[in-house]
Order: C-alpha cells, then sequence, then structure tokens
C-alpha cells in the first residue's frame, strides 16, 4: 500500500516587502529579510530554501533537497537548482544596488553537474557579483555540499532599471 504524501506551507504578503524595499539600498533590503523585519519572498516556501547570508556582492542560499522535490525519473528537478542559483545571483547584484533601483534576469545559464536526491544532503548556493553597469549585471553561482563537492554552477545577466 502507497503512503500518501501531504505538504502545506503559509506565506506572508510579497507587497509588503516589495514596498519596503523601495526605500532601502539593495544589502539594506535583503539583510532586513534575514532579520525577520520583512517577509522571506513566497518562492522560498514553496520550495523550502532559505537565505543565509548576504553582503556587498555576495548572497548564500541553503536547501535540504527532499522527495517533494523529484521529478518523474527520481531525483530532484533541475529547477530546484536552477531557482537557487537564480536567487543567489539576483541577490548578489540586488546587494550592489540602491534604493529605488530594480533588476530583473534577461539570461540565466545553468550547468547541472550531478544528481541530487533527498540523500544528499544540505546544499549551499552561493551567488557572487562579476560586474553591475548603468543598464547590465552579470552574477556567477555555485551549488555545493557542506564537504565543497559541486553540483551545480550558473551566470547570469540581469538588467537595472530605475
Amino acid at each position: 500500500m502507497a503512503i500518501e504524501r501531504e505538504r502545506s506551507y503559509t506565506w506572508e504578503d510579497p507587497m509588503q516587502g516589495a514596498q519596503a524595499a523601495k526605500q532601502m539600498s539593495g544589502l539594506e533590503y535583503l539583510q532586513s529579510i534575514l532579520n525577520g523585519e520583512n517577509p522571506l519572498p513566497p518562492i522560498c516556501q514553496t520550495l523550502d530554501f532559505d537565505p543565509v547570508a548576504m553582503e556587498e556582492g555576495k548572497a548564500v542560499f541553503a536547501v535540504i533537497p527532499s522527495e517533494f522535490h523529484y521529478n518523474p525519473i527520481g531525483v530532484v528537478h533541475g529547477g530546484l537548482l536552477s531557482t537557487l542559483c537564480d536567487s543567489a545571483m539576483g541577490c548578489a547584484i540586488h546587494t550592489k544596488l540602491a534604493a529605488g533601483v530594480g533588476y530583473t534576469t534577461l539570461e540565466l545559464k545553468v550547468n547541472l553537474v550531478r544528481p541530487v536526491t533527498a540523500k544528499t544532503g544540505k546544499l549551499i548556493c552561493t551567488g557572487t557579483v562579476i560586474h553591475v553597469g548603468r543598464s547590465v549585471a552579470t552574477a556567477e553561482a555555485r551549488v555545493e555540499d557542506e564537504q565543497g563537492k559541486l553540483y551545480a554552477h550558473a551566470t547570469s545577466t540581469c538588467m537595472i532599471f530605475q
């Protein structure tokens, strides 16, 4: 007999944070999320990953892969690692932006170098800025386990807008 699995979660109004972000530098805003002063983005609850650290030019997220992350062939879906990388790279760029300046991902390239399962354990994704210009920014990310074994690496191009 199959075991029934269930998962539920809650999230806060994402517009509270979005409005606060307009009044703070990117780094201040992201640190306010870490400090619990502003809510996590709903994607964090949806995929069950967390921001760990934010500093100028760098953002770190962590996830413990679970069965609910699986794709049809019984391994973690590449979308989890892609989302982690996109989040870490975007936030790394955001740490370099002034109050009221926004960004959006234009291009995302992710290399998945080994499979991930629920037995993999905690993964840490570190995004770092390569370049932030007036209208375009680039960043890179690495997803590693706690022993430093690489699972994915990525690059991103983001558009900066006032």
